[in-house]
């Protein structure tokens, strides 16, 4: 029988397969990450994360998960919010985002932090252990995104709040032409800045292939978070998703080796 397939940009690909090409994407951009992003986005992700962060209500003192955290940007602010007393979790997948991010952080004095890597999907943490999730720029590229909704949803304690950063689609049609000349540039520039042109031509086609707010929402619910709601950003090129982890929640931990319903 062969084996379910799920996206990669536009090709589809065995679900088995997605992690490693996803990897092997941000093992290239690495080291040019956070000068391609402000390129791309003109600057614009640098409020957009200050915003997401704003939302997830993390106070001084607070334990907070930076998933996907990469290279830091919101470990960085979030780590301002919680303060000594507080501690951030900066999570990701990918070693070399990872190691990048963990230098850059340890080398500006950030302390109120530890370094994970570890799968979205099965979060290496026990449940009702944090106050606050973010995940920004990074639930479009992770396989099952039901099941990582799940695990963020069973590691928040009760009201504890999940947002996620993540392009979108477009509320008015009539900026879709400029968006989409705007966006092809990118790999072109990709290609200019780091010699390689794929892994921003993949990051154009897996913004065209995630949900859209409402199916965003729709699978927050599913996955059991209440209060749902999202924010849209510059005309839906992006949307700040949020919800709660219900306080009837009495799972005992997100780790698959008791909690079945992962």
């Amino acid at each position: 029988m062969s084996e379910e397939q799920t996206h990669f940009g536009f090709q589809k690909v065995p679900k088995s397969e997605k992690a490693d090409r996803v990897a092997e994407v941000f093992r290239k951009v690495a080291g040019q990450y956070d000068i391609m992003n402000d390129v791309m986005s003109l600057g614009s992700h640098r409020l957009m994360k200050r915003m997401a962060v704003e939302m997830t209500r993390a106070r001084p003192g607070d334990t907070v998960l930076d998933l996907a955290g990469g290279t830091g940007d919101l470990s960085i602010l979030l780590s301002k919010r919680v303060g000594p007393t507080g501690q951030v979790l900066l999570c990701d997948i990918n070693a070399d985002m990872l190691r990048v991010g963990r230098d850059r952080l340890i080398d500006a004095g950030h302390a109120s932090l530890m370094f994970i890597q570890g799968d979205a999907e099965l979060l290496p943490l026990p449940n009702q252990s944090l106050d606050a999730a973010i995940i920004g720029f990074g639930l479009r590229n992770v396989t099952d995104k039901e099941k990582a909704l799940r695990a963020m949803r069973l590691a928040l304690k009760p009201g504890g709040r999940l947002v996620i950063l993540e392009f979108s689609k477009l509320t008015h049609p009539g900026l879709a032409p400029l968006y989409q000349k705007f966006s092809g540039l990118w790999p072109k520039v990709g290609q200019w800045i780091t010699g390689d042109a794929s892994p921003y031509q993949y990051l154009v086609e897996s913004i065209a292939m995630h949900p859209d707010q409402e199916t965003l929402k729709s699978m927050l619910q599913t996955a059991g978070f209440a209060g749902v709601g999202y924010d849209n950003l510059l005309g839906g090129v992006a949307a700040i998703h949020y919800g709660e982890a219900p306080f009837q929640d009495e799972k005992t931990a997100t780790n698959p080796a008791f909690a079945s319903e992962l």
